[in-house]
């Protein structure tokens, strides 16, 4: 069988890559294109370890297939960090202890960020359903919200100086 050619955009850059019919986006982001960020925890959409967005919105990427990539917008845990400085969920994570042994961590903080993206004032409870999907067996999510709810406040105060 053919390999079938793709043509994206990856964290801000367009990306072209070779991948088989059956293969998923997570395959092709952890091989073709050497983003490891995303991790395979489940490979039935049930984790979230493999999180990313398409066009801005929150899919797990081993359930996508890398075809389906063609002529859209992908964003990964790579994309977050900015110039070698931190997304503010990122340095909140980093604060909280908001992670442990990593698996869940990118997934995290990519669902994080969709949520933020849509809300910038959610509750906790939004907080705790928008992040239902990504699983963590280390934490407790309790940190993980602390830093999304931080990190929103902080945001949305950033907005507000900036304001003339």
């Amino acid at each position: 069988m053919a390999k079938l050619h793709v043509s994206t955009i990856v964290n801000g850059e367009p990306m072209e890559f070779l991948c088989e019919p059956y293969e998923t986006m997570l395959d092709a982001l952890r091989g073709q294109l050497g983003l490891t960020g995303s991790k395979e925890g489940c490979s039935s959409g049930d984790c979230g370890a493999c999180s990313i967005t398409v066009d801005g919105r929150l899919v797990c990427s081993c359930l996508m297939l890398a075809v389906e990539a063609e002529g859209h917008e992908i964003r990964t845990i790579e994309g977050m960090a900015k110039g070698g400085r931190l997304h503010p969920l990122q340095q909140k994570f980093l604060e909280h202890a908001a992670l442990q042994c990593g698996i869940c961590t990118s997934g995290m903080l990519v669902a994080s960020e969709a949520l933020l993206a849509r809300n910038s004032n959610p509750t906790e409870e939004e907080v705790r359903f928008w992040l239902a999907g990504n699983l963590c067996r280390c934490t407790g999510y309790d940190k993980i919200v602390r830093a999304v709810m931080e990190t929103a406040a902080e945001m949305r105060q950033v907005i507000l100086e900036a304001r003339p």
